[in-house]
């Protein structure tokens, strides 16, 4: 609508004048909030890839109904040992949450065949969702049904982003802000930009999980995180282009379509297939840069190296909406122009995400060139454009080892230098496998497998509490929970289990408490929650790393073991123990993962913790100076006393068979000589010792 009407947009009774014409025009065809920066050298009309469209509310036209689907997830239990999925948290849901969607009117009669003629819809290049939404709820049939209007999500005026993001912005110590929005990336500031996403959308989602949902109203925190990043600028690799994407490595993982957006590898944050304009000797012409292939058409990914892509349009997946033909014309236009050109286009591939069976990961697989076309007959039975991509030859796996990994799960594949398939001998419930394939050496050095941490009885306690009484589970809207009262007001896991930000210290609640060991509040009392294997490298000893992909803030492991009387350990026992977590050591915080206070870990004692006898897999866990996992403070009750824990979480998404690290701390200058150490992290930003 072009003019503000006011008061007049609700006539009373009797008083409309019908005479006046109001202009104005469909909501669709409005303005995005904000443009595409994208520059191209296209004259090819192209909508632009940031997309956010006020939400409709009411009251609905002719046609239009609000439908409130509900979703839960499936409780788990939390005993130790873990009885977790195979990857993930799977919190309980003690009620069903309400979202939006709006049915649109059929316009014709669904079943016939002929050339589609729908028009663009404002979200993507491509102008249709080529594989839904990526969020972390499910999603139903009548949710998919207006899919290209349902993303028109606003900013809630509720809350005051712009002092959040500023919050995040000021607690960062990565890196410069402005280079972020550099035309050309590179690995630190994708990496930035991805960082300030996850920690925004973390943000967001732990404030609206704790007011109550009105009824068609849709929590979006991925696309409302997006479209402030966007709005501010601060994203990287703005200007499209054919091949690699500066920055975005062969096998990195997202669990958005926001973020491929904000890192420049797809633009479009709905459609599957996005181009830009080439000038030819004559004309210009459209041509593919990437796609995203997860299931929404009739693709082909059994092949590794093989994709048999199908083009978009046609409802061709729908039951509700007429079936038409694919037309050749915006995307499917440039993968035709593509064929024959020859040109690199990158390959998404969306997988299923096994922690959340309704939402997918999305793995960057690599350069791809289209070897073959055609249309052939769907399996609705009008015609669908295939295109034959082969992967170029000499880039890292991905794809693959994901397939790899399935086969080693399923046992249709045994796993090269595999020595043990579980060396906790069963005292976790997820088995850890023993793997050496550089060398003969065949075990670490011996130690009993514990899970948990162990206190001697001459180290005191914290100050006992009453626990809550919270017997559905602690609720982040409920201002009675003494747990979230402890924790300054707000509980530090949202639904999925995933940490909110650092914090000096968290409170979990113990076994005094009246909530289920299902409670969102115990996300580090259920043991491993991932697949792991413990390998030996070539010039840092054995490491570890994880089968399963792990999700930006998600529980890793806690760090078990034996803790000591610093006041009984002698200085040279300590440099002598290689398996000991010393808390004492000064540690910075994880960049925009620390609290609005720019907060540190913080324990209210000197506490070590050593893992040469006894201990679990974080003792594996080698020093990095650009780690991928950071350590929390935590504090549970347990048999009327609150204990420390030291449990680790992920900084960021981290793709399977990446080896997992956390930075050791600094210890004081006098000691610096006494318990340097040679570094091999091999990062950017590797100081050569740690200590």
């Amino acid at each position: 609508m072009e003019e503000n009407l006011g008061q007049d947009s609700t006539p009373s009774s009797g008083q409309f004048d019908k005479s006046r014409v109001l202009n104005v025009r469909p909501l669709r065809c409005i303005n995005p909030i904000f443009s595409s920066p994208n520059a191209s050298s296209s004259a090819i009309p192209q909508v632009a890839a940031p997309f956010v469209c006020v939400s409709p509310t009411g009251p609905f036209p002719p046609g239009l109904t609000p439908i409130y689907p509900f979703y839960g997830l499936q409780e788990t239990p939390c005993d130790a040992p873990n009885q977790a999925e195979p990857f993930g948290y799977s919190p309980p849901i003690s009620n069903a949450v309400p979202l939006n969607a709006f049915q649109t009117p059929s316009y014709s009669t669904p079943g016939t065949c002929k050339r589609n003629t729908r028009k663009q819809f404002v979200g993507g290049a491509a102008g249709e969702d080529e594989d839904g939404y990526d969020d972390e709820r499910p999603k139903k049939k009548s949710q998919r049904k207006s899919r290209g209007r349902q993303e028109s999500t606003l900013v809630s005026t509720e809350v005051d982003l712009d002092t959040i993001v500023e919050n995040i912005l000021a607690s960062s110590n990565i890196m410069s802000f402005d280079s972020v929005r550099d035309a050309d990336g590179d690995k630190e500031s994708v990496g930035y930009a991805l960082l300030i996403y996850d920690s925004l959308r973390r943000k967001i989602t732990q404030i609206e999980e704790a007011k109550v949902l009105t009824p068609g109203f849709a929590r979006r925190p991925d696309l409302k995180a997006g479209t402030v990043l966007l709005n501010k600028g601060i994203r990287t690799n703005v200007k499209k282009r054919i091949g690699a994407v500066p920055g975005v490595e062969v096998g990195d993982i997202f669990f958005f379509r926001m973020e491929l957006c904000l890192v420049g590898l797809h633009a479009p944050s709905m459609a599957g297939i996005d181009y830009i304009g080439v000038k030819t000797s004559q004309e210009e012409e459209p041509l593919a840069v990437s796609i995203v292939s997860s299931g929404g058409y009739e693709d082909n990914v059994e092949d590794g190296d093989v994709l048999i892509y199908s083009g978009q349009g046609g409802n061709i997946n729908s039951r509700d909406k007429e079936v038409m033909d694919q037309k050749l014309e915006r995307g499917n236009l440039a993968l035709d122009k593509s064929s024959r050109r020859g040109n690199e286009i990158r390959v998404i591939r969306g997988i299923k995400d096994l922690a959340n069976p309704t939402g997918k990961i999305y793995v960057y697989d690599g350069l791809y060139k289209i070897e073959e076309s055609w249309t052939e007959k769907g399996k609705s039975g009008c015609n669908v454009f295939k295109h034959k991509l082969i992967r170029i030859p000499g880039q890292p796996e991905a794809f693959m080892m994901w397939k790899s990994i399935m086969q080693w799960r399923e046992g249709t594949a045994s796993r090269t230098g595999l020595i043990l398939p579980d060396l906790t001998s069963g005292v976790e419930s997820i088995p850890v496998s023993l793997v050496n394939d550089v060398d003969d050496e065949k075990w670490p050095a011996h130690f009993t497998y514990s899970c948990s941490i162990k206190y001697p009885e001459s180290i005191n306690s914290l100050e006992n509490y009453a626990g809550c009484t919270c017997q559905g589970g602690c609720l982040p809207n409920n201002p009675k929970c003494l747990c979230t009262q402890r924790n300054r007001g707000s509980l530090p896991y949202i639904l999925n289990g995933v940490i909110v930000s650092q914090k000096s210290l968290i409170y979990e609640c113990g076994s005094s408490c009246k909530c289920p060991r299902t409670c969102r509040n115990r996300v580090s009392q259920g043991g491993l929650k991932v697949r792991f294997e413990v390998f030996k490298t070539k010039d840092k000893g054995w490491a570890l790393r994880s089968w399963d992909p792990i999700r930006g803030g998600a529980f890793i492991c806690e760090y078990a073991g034996v803790v000591l009387d610093i006041s009984k350990v002698e200085e040279n026992k300590i440099c002598e123990d290689e398996y000991i977590f010393d808390a004492t050591r000064t540690y910075q915080p994880v960049g925009i993962l620390a609290g609005d206070s720019n907060e540190t870990p913080k324990i209210p004692f000197p506490l070590l913790i050593s893992a040469k006898g006894d201990g679990n897999v974080a003792r594996f866990m080698n020093h990095s100076c650009s780690p991928n996992v950071f350590w929390q403070p935590v504090v549970r009750e347990s048999n009327k006393e609150f204990r420390v824990h030291v449990v680790f979480h992920a900084i960021r998404h981290i793709p399977p068979m990446t080896e997992l690290t956390y930075n050791y701390g600094v210890v004081p200058p006098e000691k610096t000589e006494q318990m340097k150490k040679k570094c091999n992290c091999e990062s950017p930003k590797c100081g050569g010792y740690f200590y």
